[in-house]
């Protein structure tokens, strides 16, 4: 490769590096075709995420034409072409034989292109590109079922699914993705076989969950889950707010499950990842918690953002979150029911809420509860206007004292310096103490009192 190529590459699009590298792959002799995700897209005039190339160069000869490559999986025909910082994942041509665990193959077999478009999941992602002579190859009958929007496994769903359980999952994510309708067929084989998805590993499972779970299409996402029965093998404590009926009162949209699918609608298209998973876990503990009154046949939950708590402790466990976000949601879940009340709080309490670390995302899912059933923002824009007066009291977020200022005052350290701490906490965002001079002078009264 001469140097002008290497500066036009470096300074290149990733649609475009993907582009040439198919024709320096083809300049070698080598026949190559953008494959998967990225023709699906590229077809459907969508933004592509990420450029896999097919070829039937072999791992050794990927590595002589590109001067930086990583072999993440040799064995398997994959190499990572690195160009511009950016990574392309070229694979050879191969076919996949003898699946034991429903997960990977006993055997790979290098192929041609046609028999590898035959061995991928479904017809939509089998879908070959040639971006130097700009044609597409279609052994699947991938651009019917793109016109017709419809997600149809490559070939008998059975096998399809037995070769990978995590095809249940991913046609599902995939319909809703794509706002396309699931094959009958196909989707028999998912309802027949959604227990399987048990045996996929937690770590496969949660990063398709993110990508079900995002906005536009997190709603759809979540029945389509609970229709194809994936729901109840994956979060069985959320299938159990199918049921789980509300006072209409309070929540005139119907069961906890309605009620989730309407905030999941109203999610805002730039919303953190983390904000599905508060909606999606900040009732799972009503099914459990249900209590009707005998008299008036209202129904309670009393108690149940604390259970709660512990409940989506568990499950984002199971699916193996990071320990950091677990404790952020869980934090949301158990705080959630406090929103009701702000306007009553006295100014310290609700201060110590405003200033919480996860007060933007409890606010967030806060909006979402009230748009998911009453649609009353009163608490929300009162919350708003309190965030806007507290920037203007920048004094009020660092604490006035420390135990240390303590200790110098003559205070020994225990629990009753930790109760101190907090009065004078309470009294500065009651701005009752203002200065550390204030807080040292109060603090020395009630130290020479005891």
């Amino acid at each position: 490769m001469n140097g002008k190529s290497k500066s036009s590459m470096a300074s290149a699009a990733p649609q475009e590096i993907a582009g040439q590298i198919v024709r320096r792959l083809q300049t070698a002799g080598f026949s190559a075709f953008w494959v998967g995700g990225c023709v699906r897209d590229f077809l459907l005039g969508r933004e592509p995420q990420d450029f896999d190339i097919a070829t039937e160069a072999r791992p050794e000869q990927v590595e002589k034409l590109f001067p930086k490559t990583i072999a993440v999986g040799r064995k398997f025909g994959v190499m990572v072409v690195v160009e511009n910082k950016q990574q392309f994942q070229i694979a050879t041509y191969r076919a996949e034989e003898d699946y034991q665990d429903g997960r990977r193959p006993e055997k790979v077999v290098f192929a041609n292109a046609e028999a590898d478009a035959l061995r991928r999941d479904f017809t939509v992602n089998g879908l070959f590109y040639d971006p130097v002579s700009n044609k597409t190859h279609d052994w699947v009958g991938g651009q019917k079922d793109l016109r017709a929007k419809i997600v149809r496994t490559i070939g008998e769903p059975a096998e399809r699914f037995a070769e990978d359980h995590l095809r249940l999952l991913r046609a599902v994510r995939f319909a809703a993705q794509l706002d396309f309708q699931i094959e009958p067929k196909t989707f028999a084989a998912i309802q027949s076989l959604a227990p399987k998805i048990k045996i996929i590993s937690a770590e496969r499972v949660r990063e398709e969950l993110l990508k079900l779970f995002r906005p536009p299409h997190a709603a759809r996402g979540l029945v389509l889950l609970r229709d194809s029965g994936l729901l109840d093998h994956i979060l069985p404590e959320l299938a159990a707010t199918v049921s789980c009926g509300q006072s209409p009162d309070y929540h005139p949209e119907g069961s906890v499950f309605e009620h989730i699918k309407l905030m999941l609608e109203k999610m805002p298209s730039d919303a953190g990842e983390l904000l599905p998973w508060t909606v999606l876990l900040h009732d799972i503990a009503k099914p459990v918690t249900a209590e009707k009154d005998a008299q008036t046949g209202a129904i309670h939950f009393y108690g149940h953002e604390k259970i709660g708590a512990t409940m989506s402790e568990e499950i984002l466990g199971r699916l193996r979150f990071p320990r950091r976000q677990i404790e952020e949601i869980a934090a949301c879940v158990r705080q959630h029911m406090q929103f009701k009340d702000v306007r009553q709080m006295r100014k310290a309490t609700l201060r110590r809420l405003l200033l919480r670390e996860t007060f933007p995302l409890e606010l967030e899912l806060h909006k979402l509860d009230c748009l998911g059933s009453h649609g009353s923002l009163e608490h929300y824009e009162f919350l708003l206007e309190q965030v806007e007066e507290l920037k203007k009291k920048p004094a009020i977020r660092p604490p006035l004292l420390t135990g240390r200022n303590l200790i110098a005052l003559g205070m020994k350290p225990g629990p009753a310096m930790g109760a101190l701490l907090n009065e004078i906490r309470e009294k500065q965002l009651a701005e009752e103490l203002k200065t550390s001079r204030d807080a040292k002078a109060w603090a020395k009264k009630q130290i020479g009192g005891k």
